[in-house]
C-alpha cells in the first residue's frame, strides 16, 4: 500500500487534479454511500429507495453529525460529503502516513478548510476546526482514545427501542462509521491478534467500540456477500453489556445472473449499534 500511496504522492504532485484511486468507482459505490446518508438527514425522507423494509429513522443532522471513515486512502469519501454539506467532525484514519499525506493534498486541493492539518489532539471532537481532518491512525491497534468522539449531538441520552428491536442510548461515540473496502483489505490478513484469532475476526469489535449507541455502521465490500457481510457483523460480532451490530439498511447496485443464481459485484450494508 505504501507504494501505491507514494507512487499517488508523485501524480497528485505533478497534477493535483489526480486524487488516485478511489475504491469501487466503477460501482458508483462512493456516491450512493453519500446518498445513503443524505436520505437519513434532516429535513429528508427515504426517497432513495436503498433501505430494507425496516423504517429506520436516524434523523442525522449534516451540520453536527460525528463522522469516521476507517482506512480513508485518499480521503475522497469524506471530501464528497462535505461537498454535499456536512459540516460536523468528518475524520478519516489509515495506518499508512502516505495514504493520509495524499488524503490531506487531495482535501486541500478541493479548498476545504482545516484539510490539511490533523484535526489537533487526540480525541473529545472539541477541537474540531471544520472541514475534513485526517490522521494516522491503525484501525487495529490503535488506541482507541486517539480516535474518541464527543458524546452524541443528533440526540439526547434517553433510552428508546430502536426500530431494529433492540434498545438506543446515545453517549460518547460516533454517528457513523464508514468503511469502504478496508475490511476487505484486513480479511485478506493472516496475521492474528493476540486472542489468537485471525485480525478479521475482531473488526467488528472495534467498530462496536467506536460507535455511540445508536449509532450506524456502513460497510461497502467486494470479497463478502450481503449475507456474509451479516454474519461478520450481526451474528459474530458481540460487545461489552450486549452491544451488537443489527441490520438497518442496504444500497442497491445492479445484478447478474450466472448458473441460475442471482448476484451484485459489490455489496453494502448498514448496521446500527444497540442493546439486545
Amino acid at each position: 500500500w505504501d507504494t501505491l500511496y507514494e507512487t499517488e504522492l508523485t501524480n497528485h504532485a505533478h497534477d493535483p487534479a489526480d486524487h488516485g484511486t478511489v475504491w469501487f468507482d466503477d460501482s458508483d459505490a462512493e456516491a450512493k454511500m453519500v446518498a445513503f446518508l443524505a436520505g437519513h438527514g434532516h429535513g429528508h425522507g427515504h426517497e432513495h429507495g436503498h433501505d430494507l423494509q425496516l423504517n429506520l429513522d436516524l434523523d442525522l443532522d449534516r451540520q453536527t453529525a460525528a463522522v469516521l471513515d476507517l482506512g480513508c486512502g485518499n480521503g475522497s469519501l469524506l471530501c464528497a460529503l462535505a461537498a454535499a454539506g456536512w459540516a460536523g467532525r468528518l475524520l478519516g484514519v489509515d495506518y499508512s502516513a502516505r495514504s493520509v499525506r495524499l488524503a490531506r493534498g487531495v482535501a486541500a486541493a478541493r479548498g476545504l478548510v482545516g484539510a490539511g492539518g490533523d484535526g489537533g489532539g487526540g480525541g473529545g471532537g472539541g477541537d474540531d476546526e471544520g472541514g475534513v481532518e485526517f490522521r494516522v491512525w491503525d484501525v487495529l491497534g490503535g488506541d482507541l482514545d486517539e480516535v474518541r468522539a464527543a458524546a452524541a449531538t443528533t440526540t439526547t441520552t434517553t433510552t428508546t427501542t430502536t426500530t431494529t428491536g433492540g434498545s438506543r442510548q446515545t453517549g460518547a461515540g460516533w454517528d457513523v462509521v464508514l468503511d469502504k473496502g478496508t475490511f476487505d483489505a484486513v480479511s485478506l490478513s493472516a496475521e492474528q491478534d493476540g486472542q489468537g484469532r485471525r485480525v478479521c475476526e475482531g473488526y467488528g469489535e472495534r467498530v462496536l467500540q467506536l460507535l455511540r449507541r445508536g449509532g450506524i455502521f456502513v460497510v461497502t465490500s467486494c470479497n463478502w456477500t450481503e449475507k456474509e457481510l451479516r454474519e461478520w457483523f450481526e451474528t459474530k460480532t458481540e460487545g461489552a453489556g450486549g452491544e451488537r451490530l443489527r441490520l438497518a439498511g442496504r444500497i442497491a447496485y445492479p445484478s447478474f445472473s450466472f448458473g441460475g443464481v442471482k448476484g451484485q459485484t459489490i455489496s453494502t450494508l448498514c448496521f446500527e449499534k444497540v442493546v439486545a
